[in-house]
């Protein structure tokens, strides 16, 4: 079984001096199910001074992007809570001030569009500013530490779910991504890592024996984490990604798709791709709110049935190109405003580049959306190679 990076604090905290404050949200857990607050106000007592909580809050109980969560006082633990994804992402000086430690304890998804590890980015940079120790509580990559994959994103297309150069599925965990940006992407923060026990770089969380809280909303099993390396682009469009049912980010669809009259075109793209390890079942759904909500949308479900051989971020990649060119003019690219982002077009700051929508309007080849896909990714792969942990 792994040991988080929490459970380790445990019998590793003897040197951590003066006030702590606590970055976590509804998964930060122990094996046992007891809540990080507890366990760290357990071990630092009154020096346990400040909570923070990234997207979707402190409970996971916030939907969606854009929608911000209030600061307020937690009454049960009698201590404030900074939301930083609020009026700031960044930590204020103030929201700093009489801290000599932050310790950080996410679970993160390991997909680039994920926000927690910017949250973490934004943090580091604060605590480098005000001389504040950044102590990272690691935990496991649900979907593993081996397999690589989408473009690295472009500098360009940079908001908050794309804030450094990484690949869509990037295999690192949240100490590595730590240790990457304080090495690579110039956040010289004072850096601890305290690292998990029997954690190994093939393994998925199933593997671990850890149990699961979902890290928000619409992420509620592991499994959903690897259809979201693919199924979170379509946030960039007006497809359905199932939010609003009980199989969101598994299930994608459109009011105008043909489900059963596309399949076997899509079975025969996919098998000339060679992705394989998974069946795609055509399904219709209505969406509860969000896209198309009360409205009985036709697309697919997608089973896994093989993950180390499911490529996610080329699946969705093939589905958008296909329902792209199957629905015309009733497929939509997604306008701004999307993250705070004014100008630039959600499915390219989504893709981290404008190339793969450019790909999917042109109807690309498979091989043209390999040949996006390994632009810059020796470069990434070099600098990776030197702060894994695992």
């Amino acid at each position: 079984m792994t040991t988080t990076g929490l459970e380790s604090l445990k019998k590793n905290h003897a040197d951590i001096k003066g006030n702590v404050g606590y970055l976590c949200h509804a998964a930060s857990i122990d094996s046992n199910y007891n809540h990080g607050i507890d366990v760290v106000k357990s071990i630092f007592g009154s020096r346990l001074k400040k909570l923070f909580s990234p997207q979707h809050g402190l409970f996971a109980d916030v939907q969606d992007n854009m929608v911000e969560s209030d600061h307020f006082h937690h009454k049960h633990y009698d201590l404030p809570v900074y939301s930083l994804y609020s009026d700031t992402r960044k930590p204020t000086k103030q929201m700093l001030e009489g801290l000599d430690h932050v310790l950080i304890d996410l679970q993160d998804v390991g997909t680039r569009v994920y926000t927690y590890i910017y949250t973490m980015t934004y943090m580091m940079e604060a605590c480098a500013e005000n001389d504040v120790e950044v102590i990272i509580l690691d935990r496991p990559n649900p979907i593993g530490g081996e397999k690589i994959e989408g473009n690295i994103l472009d500098s360009t297309y940079r908001s908050f779910v794309g804030r450094h150069e990484l690949p869509m599925r990037h295999g690192m965990t949240m100490g590595e991504v730590a240790q990457m940006a304080k090495k690579h992407w110039k956040i010289d923060c004072d850096l601890r890592i305290i690292e998990m026990q029997g954690w190994q770089r093939d393994q998925f969380f199933w593997d671990t024996k850890l149990p699961w809280v979902l890290p928000s909303p619409n992420l509620p099993n592991p499994e959903t984490a690897f259809s979201f390396v693919g199924s979170v682009l379509f946030e960039g469009t007006n497809i359905s990604e199932g939010r609003g049912t009980t199989k969101s980010l598994e299930t994608i669809g459109h009011p105008g798709i043909l489900n059963y009259d596309l399949h076997p075109q899509l079975l025969k793209t996919f098998e000339s791709a060679g992705l394989t390890g998974l069946i795609l079942r055509p399904v219709s759904f209505m969406p509860t709110f969000q896209k198309h909500a009360g409205q009985v949308c036709h697309g697919y479900q997608i089973h896994v049935t093989d993950y180390k051989d499911f490529s996610p971020w080329s699946v969705g990649q093939v589905l958008c190109r296909e329902f792209f060119h199957h629905l015309g003019r009733d497929f939509q690219w997604k306008q701004p405003p999307y993250e705070y982002e004014e100008e630039l077009l959600p499915i390219d700051i989504l893709n981290g580049t404008d190339l793969v929508r450019r790909w999917v309007e042109s109807n690309g080849s498979i091989d043209e959306l390999k040949t996006i896909e390994n632009v810059g990714m020796s470069d990434f792969l070099d600098k990776r190679a030197e702060i894994l942990i695992y």
